[in-house]
C-alpha cells in the first residue's frame, strides 16, 4: 500500500494497513460528520492514529471533519462552570482532542490546524480547576496537544503561542496541576524559552519575567518535599534557558533558589545526567562576571510582579 511517506504518529516503523483496514478506516472518518455514529468513530480511529501514518492529512482534508471534532469540544463547554463533566464525557472528548493532536504533529496539517486557530478551542480546559478526574484527564489531553505543537521546534508554532494566553496558562498548572500536568506544561514553557522569540518575549518586561522566576521557585521548594527527577529536569532547563538573557541573569543571581545551590536534589539526580550537567551549566552562568546596564529589581525577582 502507498502509505507512509511521512513522519506521522508513532514514527518509523509503522505496520502496512491491508486494502480493506484502509478502507475501515475511511469508513470511520466518514462516520464522523453524523452525530449517531461519531462517538464510535472517535474511539476507533483514536486507537489507530499511532498506526495509520498519513490519519492527520486524511482527516483535514475530509468533508466536515475537522468542525465536527471542533463540535465536540464546544458540546462540553457547558460543563465546565458549573463543573459537572462526566468520566464518559471527558473519554469522548479526549478522543477528538487525540485526533487533533495527529493533525497537531503532522508536517501537512499543522500550518492549517495554526492558522484555523484551533489550539484557541482547548484553552477553557486549560482554565478548569478543578481536581476530579475527569478534569484532569481533560487539561492533561489538552495539554498534549499544545506539547505536540511546541516538540517540532517550529518558529511558526511559537509565534502562534506568543499571541495567546499559553503562557500564564501553563504557569498556573504548574504551580496547582497534578504532577503530570505540571510536567507538560513545564515542557511547554521550556520549549517557548528556547526559542530566540520566545526568551526575548518572557524576558522583555519584568512582570513577564518575575511571574516565570515565581513559579518555578515555587515549584522547587514543593519538589523539594516531593521530588520527581521528570519535573526537576524541565525546571532546570528552564532556569539555564533564562540565563542566557543579561537581565534573566543577573535577576536570577538573586532569585535562584538556595535549593538549587545546594545539594538538596543529589539523590534525585544521581542517575540524570543530563540535568546535573545543565545545573552545572547553570551555576557556571551566574557566576560569571556580573554584567553592566540591570536590570529588573533583582531582589524582587520572583517573588512579587511589579505594579506597573
Amino acid at each position: 500500500m502507498g502509505g507512509p511517506g511521512g513522519p506521522q504518529g508513532g514514527g518509523g516503523g509503522a505496520p502496512t494497513m491491508s486494502p480493506m483496514e484502509r478502507e475501515k478506516v475511511f469508513q470511520w472518518i466518514a462516520e464522523l460528520v453524523n452525530p449517531e455514529t461519531r462517538e464510535n468513530s472517535l474511539l476507533e480511529l483514536s486507537k489507530k492514529r499511532e498506526v495509520v501514518p498519513d490519519l492527520a492529512p486524511m482527516l483535514w482534508n475530509s468533508f466536515g471533519t475537522i468542525a465536527a471534532l471542533v463540535q465536540e469540544i464546544i458540546h462540553i463547554y457547558p460543563a465546565i462552570n458549573p463543573p459537572s463533566l462526566t468520566a464518559h464525557q471527558s473519554n469522548r472528548v479526549c478522543n477528538a482532542l487525540a485526533l487533533l493532536q495527529c493533525v497537531a504533529s503532522h508536517p501537512e496539517t499543522r500550518s492549517f490546524f495554526l492558522q484555523a486557530n484551533i489550539p484557541l478551542y482547548l484553552y477553557p480546559f486549560l482554565h478548569t480547576v478543578s481536581k476530579t478526574r475527569p478534569f484532569e484527564y481533560l487539561r492533561l489531553t489538552s495539554l498534549g496537544v499544545i506539547g505536540a505543537l511546541v516538540k517540532t521546534d517550529e518558529q511558526e508554532v511559537i509565534n502562534f503561542l506568543l499571541t495567546t494566553e499559553i503562557i500564564p496558562l501553563c504557569l498556573r498548572i504548574m504551580e496547582s496541576g497534578s504532577e503530570l500536568s505540571k510536567t507538560v506544561a513545564t515542557f511547554i514553557l521550556q520549549k517557548i524559552l528556547l526559542d530566540d522569540t520566545g526568551l526575548a518575549y518572557i524576558c522583555q518586561t519584568y512582570e513577564r519575567f518575575s511571574h516565570v522566576a515565581m513559579i518555578l521557585g515555587k515549584m522547587v521548594i514543593s519538589l523539594a518535599k516531593e521530588q520527581s527527577s521528570r519535573l526537576l529536569k524541565h525546571v532546570v532547563r528552564c532556569y539555564l534557558r533564562l540565563s542566557d538573557n543579561a537581565r534573566a541573569k543577573e535577576a536570577l543571581r538573586q532569585c535562584l533558589p538556595d535549593q538549587l545551590r545546594d545539594n538538596t536534589f543529589s539523590n534525585c539526580l544521581k542517575e540524570d545526567r543530563s540535568t546535573q550537567h545543565w545545573l552545572r551549566s547553570l551555576h557556571k552562568n551566574l557566576a560569571e562576571d556580573p554584567q553592566e546596564g540591570i536590570l529588573f529589581s533583582p531582589q524582587q525577582a520572583g517573588q512579587v510582579p511589579a505594579s506597573s
